[in-house]
């Protein structure tokens, strides 16, 4: 089960890839790494176009400062979470670049003029001041730049009416922020298992099922027996979550289609496969479209995004050479 993530976190206009790209203000900067050498290998490669390490920089640039010093492991992890967020950029560009026209440089240059405008109103800094603070080049700004008008100009067509109303009537749970808490017992199986491995593992729960059912064994304990997901600790509890965003989706398909105290038939995700029990559902506040309809245009937007950029991952070739894995 994964973590929860940002729900409602926008993705209007550009701002949208900019954080995408962790191109973020920062209130101080990490401590920089260490500037590479010439004809260094690149961070990573995506499709054998590889990512530089000076974009990698220029993302943990951005970092706040840890309050207390990080271990190498702690240091590691938020190197790899800047690369994954490169390669991940990489792969919408390389897609966008297929579907879309490149932006126009003339249309570039208007963004970062009108951004030199803001800054001055704003902040009362310059666009060098801005470059420096958010530890980029101006080629690199302009990049961005140049992505966020690309997915500008796929985007806004499959944003018609129809489709985000669509959206919010196939979702309107999310929109009416229901949350239900939930338990489960995860066989964690690897993406390539064999079929054969998926039907042991499909058996064993089923009869761990039927033991819980008929009053065998409690579900918290069941959990915490053979369960592989951290949750098992609490029982298997995960707490509660939305209907989006938080959890995969055919586990919160299932959780969300269930009464309180109702337990899942099996349920399969990328981690593997689940029992799942709803323990709690509150109701939420009823929303209404015509008072959100930008906002579910946004989460439709970002959520178009993220599929894309999970598909294009699924059959992409990456290789990542920073940090160095041991």
């Amino acid at each position: 089960m994964t973590g929860k993530k940002g729900i409602l976190g926008g993705l209007a206009g550009f701002a949208a890839l900019a954080v995408l790209a962790g191109r973020l203000w920062a209130q101080a900067p990490a401590t920089p790494i260490a500037a590479p050498q010439a004809g260094a290998k690149p961070a990573a490669t995506v499709n054998g176009e590889p990512v530089p390490m000076a974009d990698v920089q220029a993302v943990l640039s951005q970092q706040p400062p840890s309050p207390t010093p990080m271990t190498e492991a702690q240091k590691n992890e938020q190197s790899l979470a800047a690369v994954q967020i490169l390669v991940e950029q990489t792969l919408m560009r390389q897609y966008l670049s297929k579907q879309v026209p490149a932006a126009k440089p003339a249309d570039v240059q208007k963004e970062v003029t009108d951004l030199e405008a803001a800054l001055r109103k704003d902040n009362k800094m310059t666009l060098a001041d801005f470059l420096k603070e958010t530890g980029q080049t101006e080629a690199q700004l302009r990049a961005d730049i140049a992505l966020q008008l690309q997915w500008r100009a796929y985007v806004n067509p499959r944003l018609a009416e129809q489709a985000v109303k669509a959206y919010y009537d196939a979702n309107k749970v999310f929109f009416d922020k229901v949350f239900v808490r939930a338990s489960h017992i995860l066989i964690k199986l690897a993406p390539n298992a064999s079929q054969v491995e998926r039907e042991a593992a499909k058996v064993k729960l089923g009869q761990l099922r039927a033991e819980v059912v008929a009053g065998k064994i409690d579900f918290a304990e069941a959990a915490r027996k053979y369960s592989d997901c951290p949750s098992k600790a609490n029982g298997g509890d995960i707490g509660p979550f939305p209907y989006k965003f938080a959890v995969l989706e055919p586990f919160a398909k299932a959780a969300f289609a269930m009464k309180i105290g109702d337990i899942s038939d099996v349920v399969a995700t990328d981690f593997g496969l689940h029992l799942i029990k709803v323990t709690n559902r509150d109701n939420g506040q009823p929303s209404e479209y015509a008072k959100m309809r930008d906002q579910v245009k946004e989460i439709y937007a970002r959520e178009l995004y993220q599929t894309i950029a999970t598909e294009q991952r699924r059959t992409a070739r990456v290789e990542i050479f920073f940090p160095p894995m041991k």
